[in-house]
């Protein structure tokens, strides 16, 4: 019976010994070589969010700069008005109703410029908002591509340490 017994526990021994070093083995290499395929996702997706960031820094500032252009236009078409409403009165008081006609066009002219230049500054201050917003949105993946990088190298030296 003890013959038996002590068979039977060195068997056991033996057995769960190979099976853990043969897993062990396969396993760490496994691990090892999914930990580098994780580090080049990681670097690829960082190089695309430093592309998008940059990207979007682009359209900021493009979005920026029409803003920019349309409060002038704004402004240059409401000092057009304010001369045309000047030269329509001077018309009106001197009788000339035909120039007087020719001004108020050219300030209907002006009011349907400013309306179209003031929509055209909302979506570019809108356009500006959503840019903003996916600089942040990237800036933040960017963080945690790295935070994985700096994880999985990590990983890779401990994997390499238990070899």
């Amino acid at each position: 019976m003890r013959r038996k017994l002590t068979f039977l526990l060195t068997l056991i021994v033996l057995g769960l010994g190979s099976a853990l070093y043969a897993q062990g083995t396969d396993d760490n290499s496994a691990d090892l070589n999914k930990d580098r395929k994780d580090v080049r996702k990681d670097r690829r997706d960082l190089r695309k969010d430093n592309r998008d960031i940059n990207a979007d820094k682009s359209d900021r500032n493009k979005d920026r700069a029409d803003a920019a252009k349309d409060r002038r236009d704004i402004n240059k078409d409401q000092r057009d008005i304010n001369k045309d409403r000047r030269e329509r009165n001077a018309d009106l008081r001197k009788g000339d109703t035909a120039d007087a006609q020719k001004e108020q066009r050219d300030i209907n002219r002006d009011k349907r410029d400013i309306n179209k230049d003031r929509r055209d500054l909302q979506a570019d201050r809108r356009d500006i908002h959503h840019d903003q917003k996916d600089i942040a949105h990237d800036r933040k993946d960017r963080r945690h591509d790295r935070k994985d990088i700096r994880k999985d190298k990590k990983d890779i030296r401990h994997d390499k340490q238990d070899k």
